[in-house]
């Protein structure tokens, strides 16, 4: 076969390479006019808003290579921040708070601080003193000391609390809060309200309630230790107790039932039931010494309850 022949196309096959070849061509030209150029638009002088970007430092594109591991030249990065140009600093009076854009770029602020100023303000920031404004980031000593004469803040963001007044004198709730015994004062333990308890240091009114509670319990109290069989009572209260005058509520155990006389802290159910039993077989009971022999009722048992027993 010689070359002629390998080159030859029919009519049908020429016709579609002609086609491909004008659409290719198409494709390439508008790639070309449509996303060929990076032009930039001139900022005009005359504009006192007008921006100058800011090389970015530091960049070397020589650094950066493509895939297939040649140099190849990138562009340049976006700047990060602008510079104002062309612009002088004015002095006024302004509030942080409602200043506009406009107000803060004439007193020398970059547009970058003024857009930290609005973010911070619809973050629900108010800026309550003048030294507030010294945290703007990017803010110079020199720049604050020229702007802290001119800072205003209007008397709507003082805080709330100002509009409360200041109580002339502060009167103490003794109910709430009683005024606590200093050390050498005493308050008679039989007799005393929840109220005055309150007045004893470490008793508040849990303790205060169950001391009136648990006497008349016992029907009354004979001895300011009786106050350490209370769970949890505070041992560095007792010192403010006195005992006063003792009138104990006693029990006949000769004539009280067994349900009757368990009510007694000092008698359980079946201490009842022994005195119970005795009674039934060896008639009214005389003493508690009688009951020492019964395996329910030693010593210590006979003696704490022995104030509290009548025959």
């Amino acid at each position: 076969m010689s070359w002629k022949e390998f080159f030859y196309f029919q009519k049908s096959d020429r016709r579609v390479l002609a086609v491909i070849i004008v659409v290719v061509a198409v494709v390439l030209s508008a790639v070309y006019l449509l996303g060929g150029g990076r032009e930039t638009t001139a900022i005009s002088a005359d504009d006192s808003l007008a921006v100058a970007p800011v090389e970015y430092r530091g960049y070397d594109s020589t650094r950066h290579r493509p895939w297939g591991g040649q140099k190849r030249a990138y562009a340049p990065r976006p700047p990060k921040y602008y510079q104002v140009e062309g612009r002088v600093a004015e002095l006024f009076e302004f509030d942080p708070n409602t200043a506009d854009s406009t107000q803060l770029l004439r007193l020398g602020l970059q547009p970058w601080q003024v857009r930290n100023i609005y973010k911070y303000r619809a973050a629900g920031g108010v800026y309550r003193q003048p030294e507030d404004f010294a945290r703007l980031y990017g803010l110079t000593v020199k720049q604050y000391k020229e702007l802290e004469p001119y800072i205003h803040i209007s008397a709507e963001y003082a805080p709330a609390a100002t509009l409360v007044p200041e109580r002339e004198h502060y009167v103490r709730d003794t109910l709430a809060h009683p005024v606590k015994l200093q050390p050498g004062e005493h308050i008679t333990l039989n007799g005393a309200d929840t109220t005055l308890l309150k007045r004893v240091p470490g008793v508040g009114s849990g303790f205060a309630r169950r001391i009136v509670s648990y006497g008349q319990q016992l029907g009354g109290y004979y001895s300011v230790e009786q106050l350490r069989e209370i769970e949890g009572f505070p041992v560095e209260s007792l010192p403010y107790f006195t005992i006063g005058e003792v009138s104990l509520h006693k029990i006949n155990v000769n004539k009280l039932s067994i349900n009757e006389m368990r009510r007694h802290p000092y008698l359980s159910f079946y201490q009842a039931r022994a005195i119970a039993d005795y009674r039934r077989m060896n008639g009214p009971l005389k003493s508690l010494d009688e009951l020492k022999l019964h395996p329910d009722f030693p010593p210590e048992a006979i003696e704490r309850l022995r104030p509290y027993v009548e025959f």
